[in-house]
């Protein structure tokens, strides 16, 4: 199985419009962040986590095949922005995505189009499906669990798929949900930025403690905003098992 990192900014992406630090102004491409996006595989199967505004950009020059499921992590517009975009693949049979209801409320709401009685030709061939918390479910050979964390006060999805945990938008986790993260040997979290704290993401600091608790052999950093400094010296300060994401790296699992 690998991961490939679409996307590891937050919702502004970086650069952001009309900033001139550092990081905005840098000419590393590790510096470039999407919004936060994630393809899970394996030679059969494929997962999408999260379709956001960029994910026409994110895909064009990858390989064209089916995906097979997308996961949505919660209804914020930086990850399903681009659920549209989704219509290419239909080619294959229609695309799959499961979410939370309160998600699937809010693509209705944002896409009707798409999900009306009589559906004019060229829509995107959608099928949702509601999931809930801790209940599992297979997408080809690969099997995928839900989990709750909290975005500040909104419960979220993150998902756990073999080894790999992917969490973005995480504040808070309820304490009985570490019994589903056992066992996990690669780990993706949000961590937002040094300083200061926000109410709703993780910064570094956060973001390490809960690193610490899941003990996964690797851990990567996602939903990044400009303020985590530069990639290449804040990946100097990190432990030596974890490191900022970056667009377009590929992890083998």
């Amino acid at each position: 199985m690998r991961l490939t990192f679409l996307g590891t900014g937050t919702s502004v992406g970086v650069p952001t419009i009309g900033c001139k630090c550092r990081v905005c102004t840098s000419t590393d491409v590790h510096d470039k962040r999407l919004r936060a996006s994630a393809l899970v595989e394996t030679d059969s199967t494929r997962l999408l986590i999260d379709c956001g505004p960029d994910f026409r950009q994110q895909m064009l020059g990858r390989e064209f095949r089916k995906i097979d499921a997308v996961l949505l992590t919660h209804g914020h517009y930086d990850h399903v922005g681009g659920i549209d975009d989704l219509r290419p693949f239909c080619v294959f049979g229609g695309v799959d995505i499961y979410s939370d209801a309160s998600t699937a409320d809010i693509l209705k709401h944002a896409l009707p189009y798409c999900f009306c009685a009589h559906k004019y030709p060229g829509v995107p061939n959608i099928s949702l499906h509601v999931i809930s918390p801790h209940v599992g479910f297979q997408v080809g050979d690969l099997d995928v669990l839900p989990v709750t964390i909290m975005h500040d006060k909104l419960p979220i999805f993150g998902y756990r798929v073999g080894g790999l945990l992917y969490i973005t938008d995480m504040k808070t986790v309820p304490d009985d949900e570490f019994e589903y993260f056992k066992g996990v040997k690669v780990l993706v979290v949000n961590a937002l930025r040094f300083a200061p704290e926000h109410h709703s993401h993780l910064t570094v600091s956060e973001a390490l403690d809960f690193a610490a608790k899941i003990g996964a052999e690797r851990t990567y950093f996602t939903h990044m905003g400009h303020d985590i400094g530069l990639h290449s010296e804040t990946n100097k300060v990190l432990p030596a098992n974890v490191k900022l994401a970056y667009d377009g790296q590929v992890v083998e699992i």
